[in-house]
């Protein structure tokens, strides 16, 4: 199973590919998809078409996004809102499966502590997938442990 795992976001949004088979997992891909500040629309276009872009790269089986939460700034929730339906959007058109998972599910299923913090997840990743290095920034740590979760998580 090849798994698409994207950390939402308006002007960073992280990603990373990974492959299942049976119990090994293998990162293929991540990264970032960054926009400038323009506007709205035209942003939603950029991660839109760069979403895309990744799938037609790839041909994950499935793709996974962090739940959003928020409470101190709802406006760049709110814009972050707008993202993840654009990123649902290239999903739903390309007919790939989707699944969404807290941040509480993400940190248990990739550190086994809900309430791990992200030193402790980026750690883990890198040991999970066998990377040289840690990834960087938080977006794609971040990514790459949703798609682990749901590695994890999916039927197999």
């Amino acid at each position: 199973m090849l798994i698409l795992g994207i950390d939402p976001g308006l002007e960073r949004i992280g990603y990373g590919v990974i492959k299942r088979i049976g119990s090994k997992l293998e990162c293929i891909d991540y990264g970032l998809i960054k926009t400038p500040r323009v506007l709205m629309p035209e942003r939603l276009q950029l991660v839109h078409s760069g979403v895309v872009e990744l799938i037609e790269k790839h041909h994950p089986d499935a793709m996974a996004t962090e739940r959003l939460f928020f409470t101190k700034n709802v406006t760049t929730g709110m814009d972050v809102a707008k993202s993840l339906g654009t990123i649902l959007l290239a999903a739903a058109h390309t007919g790939i499966e989707w699944s969404e998972y807290s941040p509480p599910e993400v940190k248990q299923s990739v550190v086994g502590n809900g309430s791990a913090d992200k030193n402790q997840v980026t750690f883990m990743v890198r040991k999970l997938l066998n990377l040289k290095e840690d990834p960087k920034p938080d977006d794609v740590a971040d990514a790459l442990a949703i798609a682990i979760c749901h590695a994890f998580r999916a039927p197999r």
